[in-house]
């Protein structure tokens, strides 16, 4: 393990956590281009292997990817830098617009910014659907995975955690073409140091969230402190993937905010640094803050708070667990087949995804429809928004056609927005 000056280590993850936009690809390739070719503090191979072992996590890959190169500079204290660091700037962003949004984002002008961010959003969504359509589906077995999972989310709503777990244990137990290493790895850490190490990070994770449960008169930040803890452990693909499951229960069953709200803030997500899951944190603001009908500033930032716990201190549980066991995991076919069946299962959830916020985005009205056993939902035609489909045009020439970047379509398309504002 190298040891690197505490100083070299927050400025270059602190360079890092501010520049990290773009969502996972960007980060990634962000942390590659300092770490491995500018730093050289990885080779190139022990990157590939740490970036594998992540997108078998649950939870934001990229996180995992900072928190782990920092364990491996300069141990836990490393890895507890480089992942704050990616996601505090973050945080701290989309606090501010949580609570900007929870004070006047009903308001006519913000409403129409909103929605050129909502169009844009849709569209930044299924670009991403094409990349991992294009880097996922290489087999047959991939594209039945693949399918499969859309038609279970979309027409029978089987939750996203049971489609992951079918789709890694079909994996896994495949016959794989995957040979293994020649020099097989040998496990380093002894078994006992690996349980103390879960048991340790398991008590900083579940301990604080039942004591502010215990300790609260709001029933909310016990069920926000569960849920979110739930979702980290099921968080497979990313925050495109993961809002199929939040919209299940945070807007659907618990009614903490609508659909719309949900997709605004994974717009303001994807306008700050840090991981796109940052999205959670928006969702518990409002939670608390209007828990009364009214707002509670005070509660809010206790949400905002316990979400955060709930969802990236597991992260620091499964990497400073999974990490000495990176060499010795990479040899492992089974696991590497496992994988590559959740990316196909992923893409199903995305696709059910886009033509969710598709018909959120394209209609004001849109209902759950039951016949026997399949459910779907379907739009009302004469609810169809003109601004919408407009915008989300819009947004797909500046990115398909002029080749911009996300943050700056997601700028000009929120211009845009705001502008109809004054014009309609």
């Amino acid at each position: 393990m190298k040891l690197l000056k505490f100083s070299e280590l927050l400025r270059v993850y602190g360079k890092i956590g501010l520049m990290s936009f773009g969502g996972p690809a960007g980060q990634i390739a962000l942390m590659h281009r300092v770490i491995v070719e500018e730093k050289n503090w990885l080779s190139e191979k022990e990157f590939l292997n740490a970036l594998s072992f992540c997108m078998l996590l649950p939870g934001p890959e990229a996180m995992q990817l900072a928190t782990y190169s920092g364990w491996r500079l300069r141990g836990v204290s490393g890895g507890l830098i480089s992942g704050l660091l990616f996601m505090l700037p973050g945080a701290v962003v989309v606090l501010g617009f949580a609570i900007v949004y929870a004070l006047y984002g009903s308001t006519h002008g913000l409403a129409a910014l909103f929605l050129g961010i909502k169009g844009a959003v849709l569209v930044i969504v299924l670009e991403a659907l094409g990349k991992v359509v294009r880097k996922s589906l290489k087999t047959k077995a991939s594209w039945v995975t693949a399918g499969l999972s859309f038609f279970a989310l979309f027409f029978l709503n089987v939750p996203f955690p049971i489609i992951i777990l079918i789709a890694a244990f079909a994996g896994f137990i495949s016959p794989s073409k995957v040979e293994a290493q020649k020099q097989q790895s040998k496990l380093s850490v002894p078994i006992l140091q690996t349980c103390k190490t879960a048991a340790l990070w398991i008590a900083l994770w579940i301990l604080p969230l039942g004591l502010v449960a215990g300790l609260s008169t709001q029933e909310v930040l016990g069920q926000l402190g569960v849920f979110f803890s739930k979702l980290a452990m099921v968080t497979f693909g990313g925050a495109y993937s993961v809002l199929a499951y939040m919209a299940q229960d945070a807007v659907t069953a618990k009614g903490w905010l609508s659909a719309a709200e949900m997709m605004d803030g994974l717009g303001l997500a994807e306008t700050t640094p840090g991981p796109l899951i940052l999205v959670t944190e928006f969702v518990g603001f409002l939670a608390a803050a209007r828990i009364d009908d009214s707002f509670n500033f005070g509660l809010g930032l206790l949400g905002a708070s316990v979400t955060l716990w709930a969802t990236f201190m597991p992260c620091f549980l499964w990497v400073f667990v999974g990490a000495p066991y990176i060499d010795w995991l990479s040899s492992k076919p089974r696991l590497t087949k496992a994988l590559s069946l959740i990316s196909a299962a992923v893409v199903g959830v995305i696709l059910n995804l886009s033509l969710w916020f598709s018909l959120h985005v394209f209609f004001r009205e849109v209902a759950q429809t039951y016949f026997g056993l399949f459910n779907f939902w379907v739009p009302e035609v004469a609810s169809i928004d003109i601004h919408a489909l407009g915008l989300s045009l819009a947004a797909a020439i500046i990115l398909f056609w002029l080749k911009k970047s996300i943050l700056l379509t997601l700028i000009i398309s929120a211009v845009l927005g705001f502008a109809l504002s004054f014009l309609f």
